[in-house]
């Protein structure tokens, strides 16, 4: 088994999280990525030196090296994987990155009230309103 390049954390309860996870996943033809959900039961993060909180702020991924990336840093690196680059050049740039940084930072606290204005729908294992709620 080919071990993947970068693993992606990322929020499965939060729908707009998983709609892009799927959309790197469909475009990941030589299987470069690895996806885990944070929000599965028994999900410990230590391993990446950081706490839920942390996670839940930005998404964390892990190179086959073991490097640690965060936020935008791991957009950028996961489009890069898939060929995708283009989709995602203004985080090349680092006067743009600085302040897209800070958007991701503001889009993610709220993504479940954003998730739900750009009409992604709540994951089936939603329960106790926990969808429902920003961080």
């Amino acid at each position: 088994m080919i071990e993947a390049q970068l693993t992606l954390y990322y929020d499965g309860l939060c729908p707009f999280c998983r709609a892009e996870m799927a959309r790197l996943r469909g475009w990941d033809k030589s299987h470069r990525l690895a996806f885990v959900d944070i929000a599965l039961p028994g999900f410990d993060p230590a391993f990446l030196g950081a706490g839920m909180a942390e996670l839940n702020r930005e998404m964390y991924s892990r190179t086959a090296q073991g490097a640690i990336l965060v936020g935008t840093a791991s957009i950028l690196a996961a489009y890069e994987l898939v060929g995708r680059t283009w989709l995602v050049w203004p985080l090349r740039v680092p006067v743009l990155r600085s302040v897209l940084s800070c958007l991701y930072r503001l889009f993610a606290r709220h993504r479940y009230t954003m998730s739900r204005l750009l009409g992604y729908r709540s994951a089936p294992a939603c329960t106790d309103g926990a969808c429902k709620r920003d961080l």
